[in-house]
């Protein structure tokens, strides 16, 4: 189980970085129109015409794969364990038992101060 949890929170990561990384090689609506007018250069990395398909394309099956592993790692994070309690009662369990006794009698003043 926590081997397929470190696989899904590695793609979402991944998913993330190309993501953030295509959304910042992309360019505005209003890009366009500037060039139209003389105050830019309307060159892509991918040309004119297939850079808003491809970016876009690909921008939204990586947020797709984001939101998906999302799903699974919220899915997964929720599960709860066959016994049943909560994380607080699976402590205490597996906490050593401490015995109860009776309290020991009070140490003499010379015995709490420390030795150098």
């Amino acid at each position: 189980m926590s081997y397929v949890v470190t696989v899904i929170l590695t793609v979402q990561m991944i998913s993330a970085i190309a993501m953030i990384g295509l959304i910042l090689v992309q360019h505005g609506k209003g890009a366009d129109m500037g060039a139209a007018f003389g105050s830019g250069s309307s060159g892509s990395l991918f040309g004119a015409s297939g850079s808003a398909n491809f970016l876009s394309r690909t921008t939204a099956v990586l947020a797709t794969l984001f939101f998906v592993c999302t799903l699974a790692l919220a899915y997964f994070g929720n599960l709860r364990p066959s016994s049943g309690g909560s994380v607080l009662e699976g402590a205490a369990a597996t906490a050593p038992a401490v015995a109860a006794s009776a309290p020991a009698a009070p140490a003499s003043g010379a015995a709490q101060i420390p030795a150098n």
